[in-house]
């Protein structure tokens, strides 16, 4: 069996770059182990997101499903009161802000319908697992997987894009650099969906809303539905082990507690999925491209969840990627070692510019707030937005960057004092 090009993962950022290739007239075949549909978080898009699923000749699917409507993200303090609040706004041709929404959806149903269009546009697709990367002469040239019935089949092709998610297929094959944890390494997170909540009224009624209680202790809350709200806290490990709860007495009573605001709006808690858990360390990935190969969205680098960026990188980065495939395929830089490079490099200046925004928020919150509502309102939005790849960082970036520097010296500091007194 072979393609042009061989998809590990048929998750949001497997499907749409296998779209994306198609409209470059790239064949691809996407592997998958796990049946769709399949229930999973990560359920709120930004508005570059938004602008993607568009391009790929989706928009009038996404209304006819009839997805809720997102228009921005409100962030309330620990009183639960006074949010701050980002509006969801798009560019326009003149480069003007100008109102835009983006859309909240159920994971099983938008994967599903990503994977689906996919086939149906001419996607090869295998229903198995990756077990082995073939190497020959130091390059990636197919894979070998595992099918449904048990046997074991070998796909060739030029090109294999690790789209496996947290499952890192090739960095645990040892093809990319080493898989290293990042600034949040001791999370988890505890999640369900509830029906009869309080909801929002007016034209925000579907925006997503963030509960903070402290330093990485907080809550989200995604509409879904008219009546269905997917919610779920993250907190430390030792936090939720000291409990000594089970996961679904630990939400309710987190729901309840957290934030005020959050619990106005949860008179009754009503669960409607399995109160489920999953880690929530934040990781990234090491030269994630290369002769042969190239990774994608959460395949190379996971960052705190608390904005809601994975889906956008899953699909953002299936855009860029697909862009470098097909210069690829077209005969650009075949003669280097590391054809890929310059995809990795704004793969890299997109994720580092949201790892500086959510250091900040977390670090100071208060300038951060002051930043996003009065000095850097539309760098602010840009960043929301997912506008992350321009060359050179905006005005408001800097200052994040700049504010993160002053911790990380205020904390070495302090470190090298206290050496000193012992």
């Amino acid at each position: 069996m072979s393609n042009d090009v061989v998809i590990i993962g048929g998750g949001p950022a497997g499907s749409a770059v296998s779209l994306f290739l198609q409209q470059a007239g790239i064949r691809s075949t996407i592997v998958e182990k796990d049946p769709f549909p399949r229930y999973h978080i990560g359920e709120s898009m930004t508005g570059e997101c938004g602008n993607c699923i568009a391009s790929l000749g989706l928009r009038d699917e996404m209304i006819r499903k009839g997805h809720p409507v997102k228009w921005g993200t409100a962030v309330y303090g620990p009183s639960g009161s006074v949010p701050f609040y980002v509006p969801v706004r798009a560019r326009s041709p003149e480069g003007n802000l100008v109102d835009a929404s983006t859309w909240q959806v159920r994971r099983s149903q938008f994967d599903s319908m990503l994977l689906d269009t996919a086939i149906s546009r001419g996607a090869d697709f295998v229903n198995g697992e990756a077990i082995a990367p073939i190497v020959r002469g130091g390059a990636v040239t197919g894979v070998k997987v595992r099918t449904a019935s048990g046997s074991v089949a070998q796909i060739d092709a030029p090109l294999v894009i690790d789209a496996s998610g947290q499952r890192t297929f090739l960095a645990r094959a040892g093809v990319t650099g080493p898989k290293d944890r990042g600034a949040y390494d001791n999370q988890v997170a505890i999640f369900s969906q509830v029906s009869g909540a309080v909801r929002e009224t007016g034209r925000t009624k579907d925006d997503t809303l963030i509960f903070y209680q402290k330093k990485h202790h907080w809550a989200w809350w995604i509409p879904l539905d008219d009546d269905t709200v997917s919610v779920g806290v993250v907190v430390p490990k030792e936090y939720f082990t000291e409990k000594n709860e089970s996961r679904r007495d630990f939400l309710a009573r987190e729901l309840r507690e957290l934030n005020p605001g959050l619990s106005a709006r949860l008179p009754e808690i009503r669960f409607t999925e399995e109160v489920r858990a999953i880690s929530n360390y934040s990781y990234q990935v090491a030269n994630f491209t290369g002769q042969g190969f190239l990774c994608i969205g959460d395949a190379h680098r996971f960052i705190d969840p608390v904005f809601s960026f994975g889906l956008f990188f899953a699909i953002k980065e299936a855009e860029l990627a697909s862009a470098a495939v097909s210069a690829w395929f077209n005969g650009a830089n075949r003669d280097r070692p590391r054809p890929f490079a310059e995809f990795e490099s704004v793969s890299t200046r997109g994720m580092n510019a949201i790892q500086d925004l959510i250091d900040a928020f977390w670090s100071q919150p208060i300038p951060f707030s002051v930043f996003v509502h009065s000095r850097y309102v539309d760098d602010c939005v840009d960043l929301f937005a997912g506008r992350v790849y321009p060359d050179e960082p905006s005005p408001g970036l800097l200052a994040f960057r700049k504010l993160n520097r002053r911790v990380t010296e205020s904390t070495r500091d302090i470190a090298r004092l206290s050496s000193l007194s012992t």
